[in-house]
């Protein structure tokens, strides 16, 4: 039988070379190549050569059953993960140090052990100690979860393979993990890939749902191999500022459930609290007469959400304008800027310029355009927007003022928090039959210079 080559892989990106070198291809960094020899486990090419077995095909038409789910019984973190945990499915959880991983997860895993299912919590960054202090914060030690700490991959495969019917395992955290048949260090690209791949395949033949914790670097990607978020079935990050109430867990990828969908809590002494109506949280503390506000109906993953938008104008110092943006697309602005000034003669570009999403919550989709473009009108002419109207609507680069997705939902959130006016695209097709729900008075625009006009003295905006 020949050899195993083996081969060197980048600690940084990756990449994987046939021979040493002292600068990887890959990503441009220097004596990250660690030697690393490839695992041969199970059948196949790398453990034994042979011709393989013939596969069988199907047809789309037929049944299947909905996978099995374990529901956590908090309705924000099953909401995110599509319903609740899948088994045999693999889960990786990122977020900022402090964001509140551990603790949601504790939370869940012990919500699950108390509605009679095996729930196992293996931590490599705390001791057994730690976590219990921490259970007796949140009021969990009463819950039977099974707790251990360690870190060796081999003991901890080979407990979990001993293990009969367990719903949920949770790996706290991956880049903690060690497997002593690579040189290189945990945390490092070849541990964290070998120790992930080698988790999945015993939760997807013991049938349990598994969940790893990752960290992110400090540019808010999960560290480690990018590959980790290919392998797993559903990717989960923590949104927020730690010096902030409010944490918003966001399903970037969800092969059982829908992306983008979001799960709002809020961050008490006891732990992690759901918000079951975001909406009327992110608006609680709005002021509806100051200028540079404006109410954005959006739609994350399947729920509308309505948010504050504000923004604030001030005159340069000297050199160039400044753009500080929180929580929504600084490209994005930029353009919304040049857009407003070549298309609106709404010249704002020599003003240093702030805009915030309030409430800690990012916004992704386009639709936020009309909302924004409203916010930095109103700074600008010193008119506050109407307290009781929402804005929703993408810009296009020619100003005009383009449909979005589900408007009938956002209008329907609006109109059940109390607001009386909508600004929106004109619809067209389908939507153009949808009528406005009771109380809404919809203003429908079709040129972003159509909004910029209501911004006079003496004139109700819309």
């Amino acid at each position: 039988m020949a050899k195993d080559k083996t081969r060197f892989v980048c600690q940084a990106c990756g990449a994987i070379h046939p021979k040493w070198q002292g600068r990887c291809d890959g990503c441009g960094e220097w004596n990250t190549l660690t030697e690393e020899a490839p695992l041969a486990r199970g059948p196949g090419p790398a453990a034994k050569a042979g011709p393989g077995r013939r596969i069988e095909f199907v047809d789309l038409i037929g049944t299947s059953a909905p996978p099995a789910r374990s529901r956590t019984g908090i309705a924000e973190f099953d909401r995110a993960l599509g319903g609740g945990f899948v088994a045999g499915s693999a889960v990786l959880v990122g977020g900022d140090p402090g964001i509140g991983k551990s603790t949601i997860l504790l939370q869940a895993a012990s919500r699950i052990a108390a509605n009679g299912q095996r729930a196992l919590y293996i931590s490599g960054e705390e001791a057994v100690a730690q976590v219990r202090m921490r259970a007796r914060r949140l009021g969990l030690e009463g819950a039977p979860l099974a707790l251990a700490s360690a870190t060796a991959l081999r003991d901890i495969i080979a407990t979990l393979e001993a293990e009969r019917g367990a719903a949920l395992v949770v790996i706290d955290s991956i880049q903690t993990m060690w497997l002593d048949a690579l040189d290189s260090a945990p945390g490092t690209v070849a541990q964290v890939r070998a120790c992930a791949a080698e988790l999945i395949r015993v939760a997807k033949a013991a049938e349990f749902a598994l969940v790893l914790v990752g960290h992110v670097t400090k540019e808010g990607q999960l560290a480690g191999p990018r590959v980790l978020e290919h392998m797993v079935d559903a990717t989960l990050y923590f949104e927020g500022d730690r010096g902030h109430q409010f944490r918003i867990l966001r399903a970037t990828k969800n092969r059982f459930g829908a992306t983008d969908e979001i799960g709002v809590f809020e961050m008490t002494e006891e732990g992690l609290v759901e918000v079951p109506n975001p909406s009327a949280l992110f608006l609680a503390e709005r002021r509806g007469n100051i200028s540079g506000s404006a109410v954005f109906a959006g739609i994350e993953g399947t729920r509308p959400v309505l948010v504050e938008v504000q923004a604030l104008l001030s005159p340069t110092n000297g050199g160039s304008p400044r753009r500080q943006v929180v929580g929504w697309d600084s490209g994005r602005l930029s353009m919304l800027l040049a857009v407003l000034d070549a298309r609106c003669g709404v010249n704002i570009g020599q003003n240093d310029v702030y805009l915030n999403i309030a409430g800690g919550l990012r916004i992704n989709e386009p639709a936020a355009d009309l909302a924004v473009a409203a916010a930095l009108v109103s700074a600008a002419t010193d008119q506050p927007t109407d307290s009781d109207r929402v804005y929703f609507g993408e810009v296009g680069l020619s100003g005009e003022v383009r449909q979005v997705a589900q408007p009938d939902q956002r209008l329907r959130e609006a109109a059940k928090l109390g607001f009386a006016a909508a600004t929106a695209p004109r619809r067209a097709g389908r939507n153009a039959r949808v009528p406005a729900p009771e109380g809404i008075a919809l203003a429908e625009i079709g040129h972003l210079s159509d909004l910029v006009s209501r911004f006079k003295p003496g004139k109700k905006t819309a």
